[in-house]
């Protein structure tokens, strides 16, 4: 589940209608789409600015650990386009900083459990398999314009099911060092499947997040991460501006 849909099944009717008029608002501006890109503060809620403040404050925490930024479960990759952006702010000479994005493209499949919940808001959280390019175009502008932006290949797309995907890509890998990790599918399947495969790639200070750990509407992040995790020290605690998130420092 995507903070979005808490916000939607929590949101009272007047919340919802000013979100429109925002939006409304938003698609009405008498700016010029470059004045509309360069305000974009205008139109932004508080309950999206808290996803650009939270990565902010994660970034500083794990960026003196080396190692690649990764996603699973993009969904429009907002989170690996801010990742990219606040390594050209606090690291704009390490173009060693390798980000990742892990989706399947097609959302949630019926039998994932998360599906049937989320159609009616989100399609399953589908983007189709042909969004991959445009967010692999939007990933390479916004790194054109940060410094030694022309110094290519340090995102990747990978798509299909993380259960294969994973264990796969360090297997090809073997010498990734997993610095950052985000986790946002849900289900049991893939998350055990991708925490299965970093572990052996993480580092003392490396930073995991989790969307879902506390829902009880999706218990099996915190089964999979509890497997997991037995016996390895970690410090982990809720995030004060966005407390559904739980935040894991590896010891």
């Amino acid at each position: 589940m995507s903070n979005s849909e808490v916000e939607i099944s929590t949101a009272n009717d007047e919340s919802l209608r000013f979100r429109a008029e925002l939006a409304a608002a938003f698609n009405a501006s008498p700016l010029n789409p470059a004045d509309k890109l360069f305000n974009l503060g205008l139109y932004v809620r508080s309950s999206v600015l808290v996803k650009f403040l939270v990565l902010s404050d994660l970034y500083r925490r794990f960026k003196s650990v080396p190692g690649v930024l990764i996603e699973f479960g993009t969904w429009w990759g907002q989170n690996l386009i801010l990742l990219e952006n606040l390594r050209a702010i606090y690291e704009p000479f390490n173009k060693q900083r390798v980000i990742i994005g892990f989706d399947t493209f097609d959302g949630y499949p019926d039998a994932s459990g998360m599906a049937p919940a989320s159609v009616e808001r989100h399609a399953g959280y589908q983007t189709g398999k042909d969004y991959r390019a445009d967010l692999a175009r939007l990933l390479e502008i916004h790194e054109g314009n940060n410094a030694f932006g022309h110094i290519r290949g340090n995102h990747k797309l990978i798509a299909g099911d993380v259960v294969d995907t994973a264990p796969r890509y360090f297997a090809e890998h073997p010498e990734t060092l997993v610095a950052f990790a985000f986790f946002d599918m849900g289900p049991y399947e893939p998350t055990i499947a991708a925490l299965r495969s970093i572990k052996p790639h993480l580092l003392p200070g490396s930073i995991l997040v989790f969307d879902e750990l506390t829902w009880s509407a999706a218990p099996g992040e915190a089964i999979a991460f509890k497997q997991v995790f037995a016996g390895t020290p970690y410090a982990i605690e809720k995030c004060e501006l966005y407390p559904s998130k739980a935040i894991v420092t590896i010891k």
